[in-house]
Formats: structure tokens, sequence, C-alpha cells
């Protein structure tokens, strides 16, 4: 195995680790999104008195 040959085979692992760590970043990036999803929709179902929280005074 010659340098070149040796300098190919790492950069093939160095883009098969970017592609890993992207893969990982963008499932850690749609969990957040989801979450603030979801927060969103129970603030909005606290300030209408709609969800799993009723706001009953009286």
């Amino acid at each position: 195995m010659d340098v070149s040959s040796k300098s190919s085979d790492m950069g093939s692992v160095q883009v098969e680790a970017l592609k890993k760590s992207l893969d990982v970043t963008e499932r850690a990036t749609l969990k957040v999104i989801e979450s603030a999803t979801e927060q969103s929709k129970q603030v909005s179902a606290q300030k209408s008195g709609i969800g799993s929280n009723l706001n009953i005074t009286g």
C-alpha cells in the first residue's frame, strides 16, 4: 500500500464519520423540534382551557 492509497482510505473514513455525525445531529434536531412542538401544543391547550388541564374556577 503506497502513501496515496493510505491517504485515500483515511479520507473515506473521515467522510463516513462525517455522514454518521450529520445523521446523529439530524435525529437530535428532529427530537428537539418534536419536543418544542409538543410543548407549544400544551401551552396553547392550557391558555385556551382545552386539553388535559382545564381551568375551571367558580
